[in-house]
């Protein structure tokens, strides 16, 4: 199954994370078939909080990908904001 979720990168204590589209068998840090954005919980100076390409996003899902409860509220929040 194709799930789109997180994966976490950054340093310890400001995390930084990549919505990732993957076979869910994968390992979440591993092999991904698209990055399609990113989101920083903690944005400093110009750096945005989320960044998303909700057509990419919108085409995986009609293809029978599974955004995880987190990726769905980024979604939301991101197609609020455009």
């Amino acid at each position: 199954m194709v799930v789109i979720r997180l994966a976490r990168g950054g340093s310890k204590k400001r995390p930084k994370y990549r919505v990732t589209v993957a076979d869910s068998r994968q390992w979440v840090k591993g092999k991904f078939l698209e990055v399609i954005g990113s989101f920083n919980p903690n944005p400093r100076g110009d750096e945005k909080e989320l960044v998303l390409d909700l057509e990419r996003a919108q085409a995986w899902i009609k293809q029978g990908a599974q955004p995880s409860e987190t990726v769905q509220t980024l979604i939301r929040r991101a197609s609020a904001k455009a």
